[in-house]
C-alpha cells in the first residue's frame, strides 16, 4: 500500500504540528508559574507549583509508556488523533480548575495525551518516508518542538498577567487540528502491511527485553534517559548556572535563546548527516562532542562572542543527540514493534527529564552549581555516548524489514 505525494505531505505537516503542541506545552506551564505564584491564583505556592510541574511530566511518561505501544495494536491514526484530543480537552479546561489539586489532576491527564503524541508522531513520520531517511524524519519532526516553545514564549510576553490565554490557546489549537487530522491523516501503510503478516499483534512490551531486542532496548533507553536529562536540565537551569558563574542576568537569558537556536540548527544538520553516514556513528560523535562542549562551559569566558558561539554549538550537538536515538529505534525495529519501542524509549527518557532539573536544582541550592553543574552535564553526555557504544559497531545499520515477523531470522541483525 502506498500514499499519494499530497497525502504524504499532509502526514508530515500534521506530525510536525503534533510535536509543536508539545513544545508549546513545555513553555506554557513554565511561563505561567511566576504569574500564578505572584497573584496566588488558585492558592498556588512554590511547593504546589513544583508538584504540578512534576505530575505533569509523570503524566507524559505514563502516556508514552501506556498509549504509545497501543499504536502497534490499534493503529497509528486513531492513537495520534485520540492523544491530541485528550491533551487538548484537558488543557482547555485547566483555567477552570477551582484549586491547585484539580489543576494538577488536569495537567496529569493532559500529560498522558501529550506523552503519546510524540512517539506516535515519530512512528508515523518514520513510516511516511523511505527507510534511508529515518534520521531526518525524526530530527525534522522535532524542530516543531522548539518552534512551539518559541511561539509560546512570544504569546506569554503578549499575554502578561492573562495566564489563562496560554492554556485556552493551546487547547483550541489542538481541537482545531483534530478534525484536520481526521480528514487528512492516513493510516500507516507499514502498519497495515504488518497486521497482515503471520503472528501480527502478538508483540508485547516484555518482548523488548527478550533475547532478540534486549541489548538495543537497554542501549536506547539509557541514551534517551541521558539525552532528555540534558535537554530539560539545561533548558531549566542554564540561566541560573550562568548567573552563578558571574555573567549578567541579561546575558544568561540571552544564552538560553542561543542554546535553542543551536538546537534547531543541530536537528536539521544531524538528521541530514546521519541519513548519509548512519545514525550510530553520528550519534556517537554528537554525544562525545556535547560532553566536551559542556565541560568547556565550566570555564569563565571573557569574550561574549566566544561564549555565545560555545553555547550555540552546545545546542547544536546536545539537543539533537537524543533525537537521533529516536531515528535509530524507528530504523532498527520492525513496524509491528515500532510504536512500542518508541513509546518506551520516550517514557524512559521522560524520567531523565524529571531527574535533570531536580539534580541541577539541588546543586544550585547547595551553592556548587558552578562549575559542578557543567561537570555533571558533561558526565551525563559521556554516559549517553556509552549507551550508544552498546549498540555495537560494524557496517552501517540496515533498516528492519517493514513486514517481517518478529521471530524471523532476519531480526537477528538488530543485534549487530
Amino acid at each position: 500500500m502506498t500514499t499519494s505525494p499530497s497525502r504524504s505531505a499532509w502526514t508530515a505537516v500534521l506530525c510536525w504540528l503534533t510535536v509543536l503542541i508539545e513544545g508549546y506545552d513545555l513553555v506554557a506551564l513554565g511561563a505561567t508559574i511566576p504569574t500564578l505564584l505572584k497573584g496566588h491564583h488558585l492558592g498556588f505556592t512554590a511547593a504546589g507549583a513544583t508538584a504540578v510541574a512534576t505530575v505533569s511530566l509523570v503524566g507524559v511518561a505514563v502516556g508514552a509508556a501506556a498509549l504509545g505501544p497501543l499504536s502497534d495494536r490499534l493503529g497509528r491514526r486513531v492513537m495520534l488523533i485520540g492523544s491530541v484530543l485528550l491533551f487538548s480537552v484537558f488543557t482547555l479546561v485547566l483555567p477552570l480548575a477551582p484549586n491547585v489539586a484539580t489543576f494538577g489532576v488536569f495537567r496529569f491527564v493532559a500529560g498522558i495525551g501529550l506523552g503519546a503524541c510524540m512517539p506516535v508522531a515519530l512512528t508515523v513520520m518514520s513510516e511516511n518516508l523511505p527507510a534511508r531517511r529515518r534520521a531526518s524524519a525524526s530530527t525534522f519532526t522535532m524542530t516543531g518542538y522548539h518552534v512551539g516553545a518559541v511561539l509560546t514564549s512570544l504569546l506569554a510576553l503578549a499575554a502578561v498577567e492573562n495566564w489563562h490565554v496560554l492554556f485556552y490557546g493551546g487547547g483550541i489549537a489542538g481541537l482545531l487540528v483534530v478534525p484536520l487530522m481526521w480528514w487528512k491523516l492516513p493510516e500507516s501503510a507499514a502498519f497495515l502491511a504488518a497486521k497482515e503478516q503471520p503472528g501480527a499483534g502478538k508483540f508485547s512490551l516484555r518482548d523488548l527485553l527478550g533475547p532478540k531486542f534486549r541489548r538495543i532496548s537497554i542501549a536506547v533507553w539509557t541514551g534517551s534517559f541521558m539525552g532528555l536529562l540534558l535537554v530539560y536540565g539545561l533548558n531549566t537551569w542554564l540561566p541560573q548556572l550562568m548567573r552563578t558563574a558571574g555573567y549578567p542576568l541579561s546575558t544568561s537569558i540571552t544564552l538560553l535563546l542561543v542554546l535553542n537556536i543551536g538546537a534547531i540548527i543541530g536537528l536539521v544538520l544531524a538528521g541530514t548527516i546521519a541519513d548519509r553516514f548512519g545514525i550510530r556513528p553520528i550519534a556517537r560523535i554528537w554525544f562525545a562532542t556535547g560532553a566536551v562542549l559542556l565541560a568547556l562551559l565550566s570555564l569563565k569566558i571573557g569574550s561574549s562572542f566566544v561564549l555565545n558561539g560555545l553555547v550555540l554549538l552546545t545546542g547544536v550537538f546536545v539537543f539533537s543527540a537524543q533525537v537521533l536515538i529516536y531515528g535509530y529505534v524507528a530504523q532498527a525495529f520492525p513496524a509491528q514493534a515500532r510504536g512500542s519501542a518508541l513509546g518506551m524509549t520516550s517514557a524512559v527518557g521522560r524520567l531523565g527529564s524529571i531527574l535533570g532539573p531536580f539534580v541541577t536544582g539541588a546543586l544550585v541550592t547547595a551553592g556548587v552549581a558552578y562549575p559542578w553543574g557543567f561537570y555533571f552535564f558533561a558526565v551525563v553526555a559521556a554516559l549517553g555516548l556509552g549507551a550508544i557504544l552498546l549498540l555495537g559497531g560494524g557496517k552501517r545499520e540496515a533498516p528492519a524489514p517493514e513486514a517481517a515477523e518478529l521471530g524471523s531470522p532476519g531480526q537477528e541483525r538488530l543485534q549487530h
